[in-house]
């Protein structure tokens, strides 16, 4: 909105031709970020608690956990927040690259809304179905592969790191895949958010991540010399990337251990789909399973576990995901948490080497 409204006046008043500059508003995104976080954070916990949106834990769950009975959760609605103001703010709005990527975040972000307050607020534990929900998100990631194959200039062809020359074609495939991608890497988020700031760190890490990566793919002489496929007009992506990683470290000031307010699903759900549609815009689809490897991880600890007591009748992990298995072998949860932040930043180091490395 500012770049819209503030850039064309440039030409008299010479101070706004810094906004032309998407370094420049991509850090006042990541800042605008911390500030809403900040400024509603406290607000939107009374709120919530005022609502009685508190977390019901699981008794089959490690005995840790039940001191955290009653904490306020939905606390993904001030993430939204964070992530969507300084969007509107700082992008060009007349970037459909934003526009999809922000439908996918708010459609995602409403999913979990609703199944959080059905369960929560109106004490319906069912919520909505698996069903219901991954009806939801394959729409919406249909819908977004759908105009990606449809619109003249997007290449469907599937860009894999360390290799520069193996670049295969899915053709209308390419749907597909673009909604496993990004139903895949919202459930996968989801999976992780177990443990306080468990999620989130990973998440912040991973915006800040791509938002090298928009960065560079939409700037074509850059991408040309790193030899990874440019896409034009897909470097604004970096400006909500910066929001996305700002709403990840506000949000990680109130669930740090021993949190004050849990994201829910309408915080992983819609941060998850995040990533994920940001990964298929700006073509490193593939890169998300290294950034994100703490995600993947997670869900496979939890796929192969019910795979394994549903067929053999055994238990791979004490508990799945993998995060309460460390749990139950006694690691304190401040340590598994941090261990995992780490392995998530050793992670995005070697996913922006593959920049060099093809």
């Amino acid at each position: 909105m500012l770049y819209n409204l503030l850039y064309p006046l440039a030409s008299s008043v010479h101070f706004f031709n810094v906004f032309k500059y998407l370094t420049f508003r991509t850090i006042y995104a990541v800042i605008t970020a911390l500030l809403v976080s900040f400024l509603f954070g406290p607000w939107i916990i009374r709120r919530l608690e005022a609502l009685q949106a508190r977390q019901v834990i699981r008794t089959d769950g490690p005995e840790s956990h039940l001191k955290k009975q009653g904490t306020p959760t939905m606390g993904g609605v001030l993430i939204l927040a964070a992530t969507v103001i300084p969007t509107l703010l700082w992008a060009d709005l007349t970037n459909i690259y934003i526009w999809l990527a922000l439908l996918v975040i708010v459609g995602y972000g409403v999913i979990g809304f609703v199944d959080d307050y059905k369960k929560v607020v109106e004490k319906n534990s069912k919520g909505l179905s698996a069903r219901q929900k991954m009806f939801w998100q394959m729409l919406l990631g249909a819908g977004v592969g759908i105009f990606l194959y449809q619109r003249g200039g997007f290449s469907t062809e599937l860009y894999l790191p360390f290799f520069k020359n193996i670049h295969p074609n899915l053709g209308m495939f390419y749907i597909p895949f673009a909604t496993l991608v990004i139903v895949g890497a919202s459930n996968a988020v989801n999976l992780t958010d177990g443990l306080d700031g468990l999620a989130i760190g990973p998440v912040a890490i991973n915006a800040g991540t791509y938002m090298l990566f928009a960065y560079i793919v939409g700037n074509a002489k850059l991408a040309t010399y790193l030899q990874i496929q440019p896409v034009a007009g897909v470097g604004e992506l970096a400006v909500l990337c910066g929001a996305m990683a700002g709403a990840g470290l506000g949000f990680l000031w109130y669930n740090s251990y021993p949190a004050e307010v849990f994201m829910g699903d309408v915080g992983s759900l819609s941060l998850g789909g995040g990533l994920g549609v940001v990964a298929v815009l700006t073509k490193q689809e593939i890169l998300l399973v290294i950034v994100g490897g703490i995600f993947v991880i997670e869900a496979l600890s939890v796929i192969f576990q019910v795979g394994s007591y549903k067929y053999r009748g055994k238990r791979i992990f004490r508990m799945a995901p993998i995060h309460h298995h460390f749990e139950l072998k006694g690691v304190a949860e401040p340590k598994i948490i941090v261990r995992f932040w780490i392995i998530t930043i050793i992670l995005a180091l070697i996913a922006i080497s593959t920049l060099k490395i093809r």
